[in-house]
């Protein structure tokens, strides 16, 4: 019995051993994968980074400064209008009720003020002959000009029937593209409500918020580097105005950027980054930045790719900052004066053998 049990473990550590020579000598003759190494680039800072938004550079909300019941809404969301194109109808029968009254009261002034003028004519030349009495006189120009001050009144409030009648149409201040449309037909329109947003598409600008602590290092004139979040690409504009307040901005100010023609398709309201070049020391030796296409994610991890002893990669894990256009930055993991895998021919793992191109 106690010699079968030795056979038995002499073979198992004889088929542990195979095993293991078996996998040193895949490991061993397994084929080196080819790839790129690179060194982290240093900056010495010279960034600031803020978010922003694309909007258009011509862009309106369009009201109404009168309360009424919407008859039609003329034009869709994306339709191209022109100039004066009417956009939105507002019931107006009670201001096409006062202007008729106004009508009427300029007819009764325009009346009376032609009598008063004729009287005030003759009555002119009866003092010039010395046939009235300057107390006639005196009373008879004030007739006239209490007349002309009703007529005068009256074409006022016809004026502002006009205008409030105006109101009641909403036609587009410049051509462009309709991004909004907030009211339909048989709604309720009130005073400064927003019924439609138009826009002049082919011209864009960021708005970017910037802390107080970095407001003042950025100046009109400078030119900066744009990052749409959604696409990934990168823009160039140029600042166009710096707010000096940060009423009714949550603290932060804002900065107007207007972005260069660009081939890129942008819409408002696309969510952005923006780089603006400052001068400004960085503590240690600079920031350490390295491509974020030579990063690997898993899930909320950040990785790159080392090349160790005997020429096997290893998997770095980093801690990472900004972001500067395509390059990320490196908070931890990763020193200046180390290569990391930039692009490889074949899949990578740990341990698995490279030959550095």
């Amino acid at each position: 019995m106690k010699n079968s049990i030795k056979i038995i473990a002499i073979a198992t550590f004889i088929l542990i051993v195979s095993c293991g020579d078996d996998k040193n000598k895949t490991i061993d003759n397994q084929k080196a994968v080819t790839v790129k190494v690179n060194m982290p680039s240093s900056e010495n800072g010279a960034y600031l980074t803020a978010s922003g938004k694309i909007e258009a550079v011509q862009n309106a909300n369009l009201s109404t400064r009168m309360m009424g019941f919407v008859n039609n809404v003329h034009v869709k969301v994306g339709q191209k209008v022109t100039q004066g194109q009417l956009l939105v109808s507002i019931n107006s029968a009670d201001i096409s009720a006062q202007k008729a009254q106004v009508s009427a009261s300029i007819t009764e002034a325009t009346a009376a003020f032609k009598n008063a003028e004729k009287d005030y004519n003759r009555f002119k030349s009866l003092f010039s002959d010395n046939s009235a009495s300057q107390k006639e006189m005196d009373d008879m120009t004030a007739h006239y000009e209490m007349a002309k001050a009703r007529l005068e009144a009256a074409n006022q409030m016809k004026n502002g029937v006009n205008a409030q009648l105006s109101y009641s149409n909403i036609t587009a201040p410049f051509s462009g593209v309709v991004t909004g449309k907030y009211v339909n037909k048989g709604d309720m329109a009130n005073p400064g409500m927003p019924l439609i947003s138009l826009e002049t598409p082919g011209q864009y600008q960021v708005i970017a918020m910037v802390p107080e602590s970095e407001i003042t290092k950025i100046n009109n004139g400078i030119e900066v580097v744009v990052l749409v979040k959604s696409t990934n690409q990168l823009l160039k504009g140029k600042v166009t105005e710096v707010s000096t307040s940060t009423k009714n901005t949550g603290g932060q100010y804002l900065v107007k950027v207007v972005l260069y023609k660009t081939e890129v398709k942008l819409l408002s309201g696309m969510f952005t980054s923006v780089q603006f070049p400052i001068e400004k020391k960085v503590e240690s030796n600079g920031l350490i930045l390295i491509p974020k296409n030579a990063l690997i994610q898993q899930g909320q991890l950040n990785g790159v790719y080392t090349v160790a002893n005997e020429n096997t990669a290893i998997l770095r894990w980093l801690r990472i900052g900004k972001t500067f256009g395509d390059e990320v930055e490196v908070l931890s993991g990763l020193s200046k004066d180390e290569q990391y895998i930039v692009s490889s021919e074949s899949k990578l793992f740990n341990g698995a053998k490279v030959t550095i191109q």
